[in-house]
Formats: structure tokens, sequence, C-alpha cells
């Protein structure tokens, strides 16, 4: 027998879920030339702005030195084209050359400062593609297998990275659940608290990671009739990888205060849904119950039974509404009497013969 039961039931939703990374990352360079140097070991855990590899920069260091030569050229000109407008707005004031004389010079002062802007600008330039040299980490992750050997010729262009980064802290889990059970994560959603989700390994035995749910898409997938959901684990210790299986358990809701009874005791015939209840004489009788969602082999009961009454969870199939009952070992058992006629099989854990007036002698 078990007691009926009062208290909190948490309600779990169990899906496949496949482990993504957070962000994921192909390094590649931004300039051309040859890789000279690797400075990471395939597998490394890396930071946002490390350096990982170097192409060659002489190339680069050359064409920033020129820029910067032709910027310095045109300033001086500059500085002399600015001294002669000077002397020419004395001389104009003087009446001693013609207003044409002045407004060219003008105009080859406003030419010059507008050479030095675009020489500006390639310095800038040279500058920028001079850094890009230098291969650093977009973002903090673990570092995949190297891809592209020292010496090879690396263009921008390139399909092939130099190396992958992998954001694993924090990581997430995308699953898929049944649009009839959206509704309930959507009302746990928009609650004040986050819903929690547990990654398990593939026999469900061993619990790999804790996380929270993040995302609802937006959109049900007409196919499959599934919504897709993904969960955030912080995975400090490592254990999810990407692109791994992994069962997912998601908390879907708690219900507050319910009644509940093992499922092995609901039973199901021509009449409904029913449950045998022990009273206090021993003798048990048949009663509808109506029953709601069941989790961990427990099952929610709306109406029919109150708390701290008893119902048979074993030997129900020879029980009929009446019967005295004693019980051996956890299972009820017919007391010895009058026989009467079983229903098909025998059952286990009931001893003796029914009783048909449901009295024993």
């Amino acid at each position: 027998m078990a007691r009926v039961e009062q208290g909190d039931l948490a309600l779990h939703f169990n899906a496949l879920g496949t482990v993504t990374a957070f962000n994921t990352v192909n390094v590649k360079p931004r300039v051309n030339g040859e890789l000279v140097k690797v400075l990471f070991q395939e597998g490394q855990e890396v930071k946002a702005g490390d350096l990982l590899a170097v192409v060659d920069p002489r190339t680069y260091k050359a064409a920033l030195a020129q820029a910067e030569g032709t910027l310095m050229q045109n300033q001086a000109q500059l500085k002399n084209a600015e001294i002669d407008l000077q002397r020419y707005k004395g001389l104009y004031a003087e009446d001693s050359i013609a207003k044409q004389t002045l407004d060219t010079q003008d105009a080859q002062v406003r030419q010059l400062q507008g050479t030095i802007r675009t020489n500006q600008g390639q310095v800038d330039d040279a500058r920028l593609n001079l850094t890009f040299t230098e291969v650093r980490a977009p973002i903090s992750g673990r570092l995949g297998l190297r891809q592209v050997d020292i010496g090879n010729l690396v263009t921008s262009g390139d399909t092939t990275p130099l190396v992958v980064i992998t954001e694993v802290k924090p990581i997430s889990v995308v699953f898929s659940l049944p649009q009839q059970q959206i509704g309930t994560v959507v009302e746990q959603m928009n609650g004040p608290g986050k819903l929690a989700v547990t990654a398990l390994d593939r026999n469900q035995d061993k619990v790999l990671a804790e996380g929270t749910l993040t995302t609802l898409d937006n959109q049900i997938d007409t196919t499959t009739g599934t919504v897709k959901l993904k969960a955030r684990f912080e995975n400090a210790d490592g254990k999810l990888f990407p692109n791994q299986f992994v069962n997912v358990r998601l908390l879907a809701q708690t219900l507050k205060g319910v009644l509940t009874i093992p499922a092995n005791a609901v039973q199901r015939g021509t009449n409904g849904i029913y449950v045998y209840v022990v009273g206090a004489d021993n003798k048990v009788s048949q009663r509808s119950v109506a029953i709601g969602t069941s989790e961990n082999e427990r099952v929610v009961v709306e109406s029919g039974l109150k708390a701290g009454e008893q119902v048979v969870v074993e030997g129900t199939d020879r029980l009929r509404d009446g019967m005295e009952v004693r019980v051996a070992e956890a299972s009820p058992q017919v007391l010895e009497g009058e026989p009467q006629k079983p229903q098909t099989g025998r059952p286990s854990g009931l001893q003796g013969d029914s009783v048909g007036s449901g009295s024993a002698e």
C-alpha cells in the first residue's frame, strides 16, 4: 500500500539536446604574407587579445615608412605655401600684386591641406595593416587543432582558418520540446525567476551541468511540431563539449500542495479511472478518481482522494470492491474465505481466495 501524499511536485520536461559553443570564430589573417610564427598550443585556453600568430611584417613596415615619408614631404610643402600666402596677403594690401596671384596661392594651400589629409589616411591604413600582421584571439575560449603550418603563404581570403576558437565557458545546449508544452514554458519564463535546466549523460545517470533557460525560438517547426529552446551553462569544469549529445531535463513548473499517488496504483476500466482504497477496517473500496500530470512515477490526483488515505499499489488484478485484505511485505493480501470468481490472471502479493461478501471468516 501507499499513502496519498500532499506536497509540492516539480514538473520536468525531458528532451535530447546538442551542446553548442557560445561563440565560434574561425581565426584568419587580415593581411597577406608568409606565416612566420605560431605562438599557441592546440587545445589551449586563450583570452581575447592574446597573440596567436605572426605574418611576415617587413612589407607592411616598408609601406608604413613610405606613407609617413610622403606625409612629411607634403607637410613641408604646406608650411612653405602658408608662409607665401601670408606674404602675398601683405603685398596685395600694398597693391603690389594682382588679386589673381593671391587667389592662386590660397588655392595651392587648400590643395596641399587636402593632400595631407589623404596622406594621413594612408599612414593610418599602413599602420593598421602592420598591426594586422599580429593575429590575435578575437574572443576568449578554447583553441582547436592548428590547420596551417609555419612557412605557408596566407591571405585574408583563405577558406581555411589558422585555428578555430570556441567559447565554452559559458556554453549553450539547444533542444526541442513539443508545441503543447510551450505554453507552460512561456508562462514560467514570464515569471520572476529563471527556469532551471539540467544536462545529463547518455544513460541519464550522471548530472553533467546545471544551467538556466535563456531563449525560446520564435516559430514552430512545422515538420516536427516542436520548438527549439536554448539553455546556458557556465561549464566551469569543462564537462560539456560542442556538438555533444546530452539528455536535458527542464524544470517547467512546481505544482504547489497537490495530492499524489504512485502511478501503479491507478487502474483503468470500463467505468473509467479508479484506485483501490484501503479503509480502517482493512476493506478495499473501488473509488473513481480524476488524475492530472505525472512525474517520477507519481501521479497528481485532482479529485477522489484525500491526503493520508491508503491506496493499493500491488495485487490489484484480483481485488474487488468490499474485499478484506491484509498487508504482507508491502503487498495487500485477500483474507481466506468463500471463493469468488477471480478476474483474469493471478495477482502478485495476494494469498488465499477472494471473499464474495467482503467479510473474513
